[in-house]
């Protein structure tokens, strides 16, 4: 493979990582605003979305490790999908209100953050500007979160 062509394919699954990520943290900043209006149907579709995610992600790290990328970012994106087939796994297959289980409530919300913060870090690594892009929908995330709860 040429290198021109390489670079092109590590850019490619660049700007796929960022796209997907921003698609995350938007889906889910919704999704918090469709359980605050307790509307099942939104909240089925916007999870639907999220859990969709395993493929793109699953591609960029297939890419990745094809491409020999540096193994803090290979992890980084191993412990998103490990987020993403956790909430499958609960949610969808399973279907376990581990929301109202304090037990496995606080495992999964620190599996989410650290996929958060890995989603973060490895879009800074790709992509300062495109970096703040996502760090700023991760805000927003975080305002829905607490207008969920307090709003």
């Amino acid at each position: 493979m040429s290198e021109q062509k390489s670079k092109n394919i590590a850019k490619t699954l660049d700007i796929i990582f960022i796209c997907s990520s921003i698609i995350f943290n938007i889906s889910i900043s919704f999704l918090y605003i469709a359980a605050k209006f307790d509307n099942a149907k939104v909240l089925q579709v916007l999870g639907a979305i999220v859990i969709f995610l395993i493929i793109p992600y699953t591609l960029i790290l297939i890419g990745y490790l094809k491409q020999k990328e540096k193994r803090k970012i290979t992890i980084s994106l191993a412990v998103v999908l490990i987020y993403l087939f956790l909430e499958l796994l609960l949610d969808f297959i399973l279907m376990i209100p581990f929301r109202d289980i304090l037990v496995l409530h606080i495992p999964y919300i620190i599996v989410f953050y650290a996929a958060e913060f890995s989603i973060i870090s490895v879009s800074f690594d790709k992509n300062k500007k495109l970096g703040f892009v996502v760090l700023i929908t991760f805000f927003v995330l975080l305002g829905c979160l607490i207008y969920m709860f307090v709003g």
